[in-house]
């Protein structure tokens, strides 16, 4: 199976803010955003027990190496990968369920990030979910590719395979 992953970084993007939120029914590439909402953000805010998480261009790079590396060796084709400011889009071709590997990735971010010494070890970096896509064929597999290579802005740290594998 095939999955287009996106997790974003802890604080980037709380329910109810001025730039849009997404929901179950509002979170694929290109759909509406929610209306601003201050109430859930403020409870969003207050929720909050450390300050939002950014990645800059060393720890972007830091994460783009830890994504392909555990890829690598778990045998998941990583087919393109894109580490923003605020989140991670990862497309990707492996057996286990996407939440799994969605985790397992997060999980192999932090752990070199805290040897790296970047960060505290305690340093919360992702939102606690994310978003996990399900791509059926070669049409869907090609656009999310598009999606994540070049619909989102300058490239920061970016990764594009060039064989799919199939």
């Amino acid at each position: 199976m095939t999955y287009l992953i996106t997790f974003t970084c802890y604080g980037a993007h709380l329910h109810g803010d001025e730039a849009g939120s997404v929901d179950r029914d509002h979170n694929l590439p290109g759909s509406r955003m929610l209306e601003p909402h201050a109430v859930r953000f403020s409870a969003a805010s207050i929720a909050m027990n450390q300050p939002s998480y950014t990645l800059d261009q060393g720890r972007r790079q830091i994460v783009l190496s830890a994504l392909v590396e555990r890829c690598s060796e778990r045998g998941w084709n990583l087919i393109a990968a894109h580490v923003r400011t605020n989140h991670v889009h990862v497309v990707v071709s492996a057996e286990p369920a996407p939440e799994r590997i969605m985790n397992d990735l997060k999980a192999y971010a932090s752990r070199i990030l805290n040897r790296k010494g970047l960060d505290t070890p305690d340093r919360k970096r992702w939102a606690r979910h994310g978003s996990t896509r399900w791509l059926w064929s070669r049409d869907n597999v090609s656009a999310a590719v598009c999606y994540v290579a070049d619909k989102q802005g300058e490239p920061m740290a970016l990764f594009v395979a060039t064989d799919y594998g199939f």
